[in-house]
């Protein structure tokens, strides 16, 4: 799968696809599975693998056999399918591709294309009551994009990904959008003014009713998930509940309880805001983006600690100008380059962030970074690591 074909993660634009044939000639092929199957939909910029996460949990919680669709995975291709939190066995990835290989080249699918259609089929095999599903980048035009579900979730709208969804606001809300579907009701989990026209115009042509996420008390919900953006992302969970149950789904507040409080035992979520040691505290969190940065580090600032580690490595498509003035200038910086062929050179990245005040050494690769910083580290300061996905997965 990962040498024969594109794969966005890895190779960047060239990668994504501008249309949903492909995945459609799957489906047909397989059987039509995302008719089988009940589902829920989530895109948004920021917290959508979050809100796919906890849903998932509480629906666990509440007896509900769960199917869970998320991207990209950190160390195990699997982790992208799972039904109530087990990820998909091995032997069903080499079977499907066994059996679907001819048609797979001949058609030349994508490397997310054939995993949406995998997931889609291991679904409606094994029957699951529902089925969350995340999308991989944006919403209209992505894979994921063929199914007709029970709810629309969107989390919010950042700017990342402009070469492909657009360079503004309105044009990637636009986008996200798309997974709009007729007649269904769509929750949208932060209220921003300059692109509530977007979603609004959109939910009337398809007569869906639309739903804003509330403010929350979350001291009411705790979650085993930590970052403080959390907060935002339990709100839009509580609301796609309310929705959905008046759409009959049994949830009752102790399923929603414990579903948060047991996410990451239930669905295996990693990589957000995940405290890996004590002493020193070790940080690592998957945000990318400016919308996503902003957040963890304001908190990160936040915490009491004699000296900041930062283990940063970025994809080499990422705007820095926007993303590097968000991070601490007294801290110490270990430049790295991700395994990765999107991976940017780290003395690149040590001399653009030298011009923003970000000072420190470049290592051949994340690890040596980190078990630098490991080892620099006294008792009562802070490692964090982070810029990317995959300074997260490495580390892990």
């Amino acid at each position: 799968m990962y040498a024969q074909l594109p794969m966005y993660q890895r190779q960047g634009k060239q990668a994504f696809k501008k249309d949903l044939n492909n995945i459609l000639l799957l489906d047909k092929h397989l059987g039509f599975p995302s008719q089988k199957i009940k589902t829920i939909h989530i895109a948004g910029t920021n917290g959508k693998g979050s809100v796919s996460h906890m849903l998932a949990s509480v629906w666990q919680e509440a007896g509900y056999k769960t199917g869970l669709y998320t991207s990209p995975h950190l160390k195990d291709f699997r982790e992208r399918i799972r039904i109530n939190g087990q990820m998909i066995r091995k032997n069903c990835v080499i079977n499907f591709i066994k059996r679907n290989q001819k048609f797979l080249q001949e058609n030349h699918l994508s490397f997310f294309e054939m995993t949406v259609g995998m997931a889609f089929e291991y679904f409606a095999k094994k029957k699951v009551d529902i089925a969350v599903i995340e999308t991989g980048l944006g919403g209209r035009l992505d894979s994921t994009n063929i199914i007709t579900p029970e709810l629309s979730v969107i989390t919010n709208i950042g700017l990342d990904h402009t070469q492909m969804l657009g360079d503004t606001l309105e044009k990637i809300a636009f986008e996200k959008a798309g997974i709009i579907k007729e007649n269904t009701p769509v929750v949208i989990g932060r209220n921003q003014p300059e692109i509530r026209p977007v979603f609004e115009k959109i939910a009337r042509e398809k007569k869906s009713p639309l739903f804003y996420a509330t403010a929350v008390n979350t001291e009411d919900y705790p979650s085993v998930l930590k970052g403080n953006y959390q907060k935002e992302n339990i709100a839009t969970v509580l609301k796609a509940i309310e929705i959905l149950r008046t759409r009959g789904y049994r949830l009752t507040e102790e399923n929603i309880r414990n579903g948060l409080l047991k996410v990451i035992e239930n669905t295996g979520l990693r990589g957000r805001w995940d405290v890996l040691q004590t002493s020193p505290l070790v940080i690592a969190d998957t945000a990318h983006n400016q919308d996503g940065l902003q957040f963890v580090v304001q908190q990160l600032q936040d915490l009491d600690y004699q000296q900041l580690h930062m283990i940063l490595s970025v994809v080499n498509d990422k705007d820095l100008d926007k993303i590097l003035p968000l991070f601490p200038k007294e801290a110490k910086y270990y430049f790295s380059k991700a395994n990765i062929p999107r991976g940017l050179d780290a003395e690149v990245l040590r001399q653009k962030a030298k011009l923003y005040g970000l000072r420190g050494k470049t290592y051949t690769s994340v690890q040596k970074a980190y078990q630098s910083a490991l080892q620099s580290a006294a008792a009562d300061d802070v490692v964090f690591v982070g810029g990317s996905t995959f300074t997260v997965a490495e580390v892990l």
